[in-house]
C-alpha cells in the first residue's frame, strides 16, 4: 500500500487530491506544514507527497518551489482541482454570531472579496482548512467559522452557512506529486519542470525562450526566485509541454549551453485541460 504524504488532514483539498490521483487503497500521512511533508518524502516515510504549487486566484506558492529544489525532489505528476470554499459553523450558530473566521491563509486570500463586506469579522490564519473545521467541531466553538470543503463539513459535523464564497467561481489549484526518485517511462510524458539561472547579458532569457519556440515547446509557467547567496541574481522555474520527447531532449541540451546552471525538476504527464 502506497504511503502518501499530504499537507493537512482528512477532509482537506490535499486529501482529496491524494485519493483522486492514487485511488482509495492508500495510507495517508498527515502533516500540518509543507516542511514536514517534504521531510517525510526525503526520509522515505512517505512514498509520494502531494503539494499545492499554484492557484488561479492567489498565484504561486513560492516557498514550495524552493523546497522541491533544495531537497532535490522530483515532480512526477500533477493534478488540478476546482476549489470551492464553504463557510461553515458549529450547528446552531448563525452568521450574525461570527466574530472570527479561520482557515489556511491561501483559502482566506481566495475569499478576500466576500469578507470585505463584513469588516467586523476577524480573519485568522490557520495551518489547514480541514484542521480549522475539526478544531471548531471538537471544541464546540460558537463564535468562529471555518473556510473549508464540503467534505470537511461532513467529516466534522459542521453546518455550511455560505456556499462557494471564493472570489472567482472557477478557482483552480494545481498540485504536484513529488518523490525522491526519478520517473520512469519518460517517453510517454509530455510536460517538464526546469530550473535554470542566467547571466545578466542582454537577451539571455530571450535566447532560452527562442530555443523553446524552435523545438515546439510550449511555455505554460515561468516563475523567478531570488538566489539568496547572490543579491539581485535570480533562478527561473518553468513548466513546458511538448509533443515529442526527442524535441525536449534537444532543447534541454541547448539550454544547458546557454544557462549558467540547469536542473530538471521532473518530467511527467500534462494534466492541464
Amino acid at each position: 500500500m502506497k504511503k502518501i504524504g499530504i499537507q493537512g488532514i482528512k477532509g482537506s483539498y490535499h486529501d482529496q487530491v491524494a485519493k483522486e490521483y492514487f485511488g482509495d487503497s492508500i495510507e495517508v500521512n498527515e502533516f500540518l506544514s509543507f516542511d514536514e511533508l517534504v521531510d517525510s518524502v526525503v526520509s522515505g516515510d512517505s512514498n509520494f507527497g502531494i503539494m499545492a504549487i499554484e492557484n488561479s486566484i492567489a498565484g504561486s506558492i513560492i516557498p514550495n518551489y524552493a523546497l522541491i529544489d533544495n531537497l532535490n525532489l522530483n515532480i512526477v505528476g500533477e493534478y488540478f482541482v476546482n476549489i470551492n470554499h464553504q463557510l461553515m459553523v458549529y450547528p446552531g450558530v448563525s452568521f450574525n454570531d461570527l466574530e472570527i473566521v479561520s482557515s489556511h491563509p491561501m483559502a482566506l486570500l481566495q475569499c478576500k472579496k466576500f469578507f470585505k463586506d463584513f469588516p467586523k469579522i476577524t480573519l485568522v490564519e490557520g495551518k489547514d482548512t480541514a484542521e480549522e473545521a475539526k478544531r471548531i467541531s471538537e471544541n464546540k466553538i460558537k463564535n468562529t467559522g471555518a473556510v473549508a470543503s464540503v467534505e470537511a463539513s461532513k467529516l466534522y459535523g459542521l453546518k455550511i452557512i455560505e456556499k462557494n464564497i471564493q472570489t472567482i467561481k472557477k478557482n483552480e489549484t494545481r498540485f504536484v506529486v513529488i518523490s525522491k526518485n526519478n520517473t520512469s517511462n519518460s517517453e510517454n510524458f509530455d510536460k517538464a519542470s526546469l530550473k535554470f539561472s542566467l547571466s545578466h547579458k542582454t537577451g539571455s532569457l530571450a535566447n532560452v525562450l527562442t530555443i523553446l519556440k524552435n523545438y515546439n515547446l510550449n511555455l505554460t509557467k515561468i516563475q523567478s526566485l531570488p538566489i539568496i547567496e547572490l543579491p539581485w541574481k535570480y533562478s527561473f522555474f518553468i513548466d513546458t509541454t511538448f509533443s515529442n520527447i526527442n524535441d525536449f531532449n534537444k532543447a534541454f541540451e541547448l539550454i544547458k549551453d546557454k544557462a549558467e546552471s540547469l536542473k530538471l525538476l521532473g518530467i511527467y504527464k500534462n494534466q492541464m485541460k
